[in-house]
């Protein structure tokens, strides 16, 4: 929200601007919780990211929490500024990621598997190229939700075919942030007015990106998983410290 205080990157010029109050802390960082609310989702990539090359899972794992990681720095880099150009980082990756896990989710049944990556590619960068140069606004926000419903009905199978119970209970948990984090997202846009005469502004946005890092460990881990039962790689669920979980797999020795 606007509040007239100078600051490092000029007049807002983003396309929307979310329910905290702009530079409380810093001239330099505009919405601050919402900015440092996506270091949790660094550090879970990057977890995610050490276990995928840690046990050589396919490299479309690695590219895929790497592009989680992209995706919360540009974040950052877009809650800091509130400008447009910048907007366009934290918009733009969430394109990207989105056409990855349509790959992941759909390409092992995909006959033909030079079409499935060229056509993403190019939609991706085609994207990219259109949204440099037009503002969206509600566009994208259909965009994008229409990319995320083309991949329930692929989750869905792969979670009725798992018969793991730690497994289901990762999409369980995926499930579970997804729905509390867009309860937050919802609760941010729409009684912002209230929440200003709050004594305290429960930072709905930040609480979404939170979730989101945990939502997007959750559906990494357990597409990992089935991945890993295509491969016929034995893998399982295990708890680091009995609490973190991730996958451990067990290649033949010929791979």
């Amino acid at each position: 929200m606007a509040d007239g205080i100078s600051s490092f990157w000029g007049p807002v010029t983003s396309t929307t601007e979310w329910c905290e109050n702009n530079y409380v802390y810093s001239s330099y960082i505009a919405e601050f919780y919402n900015t440092l609310s996506n270091v949790p989702c660094i550090l879970l990539a990057l977890i995610g990211l050490i276990n995928a090359l840690r046990q050589r899972f396919e490299k479309r794992f690695s590219v895929l929490h790497i592009s989680n990681m992209i995706l919360s720095i540009g974040s950052m880099i877009y809650h800091a500024s509130l400008q447009h150009v910048q907007q366009q980082s934290d918009e733009t990756p969430m394109v990207w990621e989105m056409l990855l896990y349509l790959y992941i989710l759909y390409s092992p049944d995909w006959h033909y598997r030079s079409t499935m990556p060229t056509f993403l590619f190019l939609y991706g960068a085609a994207f990219a190229i259109v949204h440099s140069q037009v503002r969206f606004g509600i566009g994208f926000k259909v965009h994008y939700v229409l990319l995320c419903l083309l991949c329930i009905p692929r989750m869905y199978k792969y979670y009725i075919h798992t018969k793991d119970t730690s497994a289901k209970r990762l999409a369980k948990w995926y499930v579970a942030t997804l729905f509390l984090g867009s309860l937050c997202w919802l609760f941010d846009r729409l009684f912002c007015k209230e929440i200003t005469g709050w004594p305290i502004n429960p930072q709905g946005h930040a609480l979404w990106h939170v979730l989101m890092g945990f939502n997007s460990y959750f559906a990494n881990t357990f597409l990992m998983f089935c991945r890993a039962q295509q491969r016929d790689w034995s893998p399982k669920v295990v708890h680091l410290m009995g609490v973190f979980p991730y996958v451990k797999i067990d290649k033949p020795k010929t791979q």
